[in-house]
């Protein structure tokens, strides 16, 4: 499915055309705009950006870094997929990085920081749209650990949010509904609040877990 340029901002807003390239193709895969296995057509995206292939090819290369495209002989980009165990992989690695990270936060966690988390959450409960869904899920969580100040472990997070992202709103789709993660966010954050930063790991490991297996089941039916 092709992107729509009435969705994409001016070249002159951004950096390079290679980032916004990769932003919105980005979007386009997570979205499921894109299927897992669709050729990306480097014409056409030049065509839309109205550049020459070398900032698609740019962004294809970043993206393929990512784990979002892979390059196949005579066939060029192609969104990548991602198999069942790769997925518990991903989402293990996620529980492994999130729960050390929310542990070296609590500790140093601030006010400022528990309002916006709670305001997160409460956005997410009465939220309908998937998308924003996926977007206060990442700002809630995310938010979290930014106290621990280890801003390198955060950037590897949100990439391993990336690569699974369009699962998780597949996930979130598929359950109708916010209920389970909104009850186990406040869970989160009331061990956030009390300071206990092992209850906090604890409960945020068990949480992206279970995640994980509902996702799995979901997806095998």
């Amino acid at each position: 499915m092709p992107l729509n340029p009435a969705d994409l901002p001016s070249l002159g807003s951004a950096p390079t055309a290679s980032e916004i390239i990769v932003k919105h193709i980005r979007e386009a895969i997570v979205s499921g705009a894109f299927d897992e296995g669709e050729f990306i057509r480097q014409d056409d995206v030049a065509k839309l950006f109205d550049v020459s292939k070398i900032p698609v090819r740019e962004a294809l290369k970043r993206l393929e870094a990512e784990g979002l495209v892979e390059f196949h002989r005579n066939r060029g980009a192609v969104v990548a997929s991602i198999s069942e165990p790769e997925i518990a992989q991903i989402f293990e690695v996620r529980a492994i990085l999130e729960s050390n990270a929310i542990k070296l936060s609590v500790p140093k966690m601030t006010p400022n920081t528990l309002k916006r988390a709670k305001e997160y959450c409460d956005a997410f409960a009465q939220e309908t749209n998937v998308a924003r869904w996926s977007e206060l899920n990442w700002q809630f969580h995310s938010c979290l650990y930014e106290d621990a100040d280890r801003p390198f472990l955060l950037n590897l997070i949100r990439s391993v949010n990336d690569r699974i992202e369009r699962y998780l709103r597949i996930q979130l789709t598929l359950c109708g509904g916010t209920g389970p993660d909104e009850r186990e966010h406040r869970q989160i954050l009331a061990a956030c609040k009390k300071g206990d930063a092992d209850k906090a790991a604890e409960i945020l490991h068990q949480h992206i877990t279970k995640t994980c297996e509902s996702l799995l089941m979901n997806l095998r039916k």
